[in-house]
């Protein structure tokens, strides 16, 4: 039995200004109609013996994640939440006890991020079925990405000696991100990959291996997923126990000091996606390298990547630069400064501005809703509820809003009266007044909110009842 473990952290900061602290890389879909989770996901579908992945995510994305993976009909899969971030290492260990009680101790994981691509899917396959043989034989496998280049920002993998399955071998040496000399090196002398942060192994292998080396990570692993409260989807880690943990990666933890160590090597056209610059591997690129994605209109430029989403950009004149728009806020940069992106989204962190954390769009588990307008005492929202789903019951000390349907029907609750109201009809929320939102049709709900007081903040909510199991303390989840 084979289980994919797609891990689905990620701060946000590399793909700024489309992806944001609250919705990071992963969620975005960038090379296709799926998102980068979806194709993780689906890719790992191809492979034999396979079950519903186990999903790894904080605990702000966990409705994010569920949705995308009920959205490709992968609603079996389960999502482990971390109270906090503590590295691969940990993340891989709770993820491999929870594989040993509910499927067995020869449950071989898959354990891969969640935001890379991987086009070949026939080479990525092979790969996989020989890393499979090699984890039945009892070896822990790193998938070493065939080097294209001389990268110097991946570590590296030096293969060695065969281990007896045929396509994979023993690990000399990782080594950390070389110079662009020692990688040029690198790539001239061969046997040399990427560490692409992928590996596949049998969980008793596995948790014996860190059981050895790190007892003490083993032991708080334990004691959150004993101690974790579980629902449906969703498997809440132990905080206090799962902060005894060492924040460290798998690779520090386990496979630098394992005898057990092996390496597959995969060819398949893989990207970490670890930067703008992944859009110049996309395909439609004009003869002058330029890439254009939306409503783009592109003048006597050369080696220009421009992403628009909202509105008409155009570029005249311009050489290796990128220039990516989203309804917020606009990105234009140097090619060869993009691995500074990072900066420029800590000074927005640093100066409070929104912008660094969440899209205005902001997604729950009943849909979505996204600001039009603020000022000092009004916000005007749009909101979407999905069919069949509904929003907490609820109340506000600060401020009232007013409801007007424009497409679909909802059925309020409004104090202590529940009543239906159709397309360009409204109703009044006066604040104090307890109220609840619900999508009973078959259509997607659409609706403009305008609140009015003295504080417009998401966590001015008092909760009284949640079909999605928030509590009522859960700030800014209406």
């Amino acid at each position: 039995m084979l289980l994919p473990v797609l891990l689905a952290g990620g701060a946000g900061s590399r793909l700024w200004p489309l992806s944001r602290e609250q919705y990071p890389k992963q969620f975005l879909a960038l090379t296709n109609s799926f998102s980068l989770l979806q194709n993780t996901a689906l890719r790992t579908q191809i492979l034999p013996n396979v079950v519903a992945p186990l999903a790894v995510c904080a605990e702000g994305h966990r409705f994010i994640v569920a949705e995308q993976l009920r959205a490709v009909n992968m609603g079996q899969a389960k999502v482990l939440l971390e109270p906090e971030g503590r590295n691969t290492g940990p993340a891989t260990t709770c993820a491999a006890l929870w594989a040993l009680e509910t499927y067995g101790p020869e449950t071989i994981l898959f354990v891969m991020a969640a935001d890379h691509t991987i086009p070949d899917e026939a080479a990525f396959a092979k790969a996989s079925a020989i890393a499979v043989e090699a984890a039945k034989a009892g070896h822990i496998v790193s998938f070493g990405i065939q080097p294209t280049h001389p990268e110097t920002g991946f570590g590296y993998i030096k293969a060695g000696a065969s281990i007896g399955v045929d396509g994979a071998s023993k690990i000399d040496a990782f080594v950390e991100k070389p110079p662009l000399a020692k990688a040029e090196e690198f790539l001239k002398q061969g046997g040399y990959y990427w560490n692409g942060g992928m590996f596949l192994f049998r969980a008793d292998v596995f948790l014996a291996e860190v059981k050895r080396l790190e007892p003490d990570m083993l032991i708080a692993c334990e004691r959150s997923l004993a101690k974790a409260k579980r629902d449906t989807d969703f498997v809440r880690l132990d905080g206090p126990s799962f902060g005894d943990a060492r924040n460290e990666s798998i690779d520090y933890a386990v496979m630098e000091k394992t005898e057990k160590a092996a390496l597959v090597p995969l060819d398949a056209g893989w990207d970490d996606v670890g930067s703008w610059n992944f859009l110049a591997k996309l395909p439609a690129v004009d003869p002058r390298g330029n890439l254009a994605r939306g409503d783009v209109m592109v003048e006597d430029c050369d080696g220009t990547l421009v992403h628009g989403t909202h509105r008409l950009v155009t570029v005249l004149g311009l050489k290796d630069t990128v220039v990516v728009e989203t309804v917020d806020a606009v990105l234009v940069a140097s090619r060869d400064r993009l691995q500074d992106v990072k900066k420029v989204v800590n000074r927005l962190k640093a100066a409070g501005r929104s912008e660094a954390v969440a899209r205005p769009r902001v997604y729950r588990p009943w849909g979505w809703y996204e600001t039009i307008s603020l000022s000092d005492r009004f916000q005007v929202k749009r909101i979407l509820v999905k069919p069949g789903e509904k929003l907490s019951l609820q109340m506000h000390h600060h401020r009232a809003e007013h409801w007007v349907v424009v497409k679909g029907t909802a059925r309020v609750t409004n104090g202590d009266k529940v009543f239906l109201l159709g397309e360009d009809e409204s109703t009044y929320i006066p604040l104090g007044h307890s109220h609840r939102l619900e999508n009973p049709g078959k259509v997607h709900l659409e609706l403009i909110e305008v609140q009015s007081g003295s504080y417009l903040g998401e966590d001015d909510i008092v909760r009284f009842e949640d079909v999605y199991g928030r509590t009522p303390e859960a700030a800014g989840m209406p």
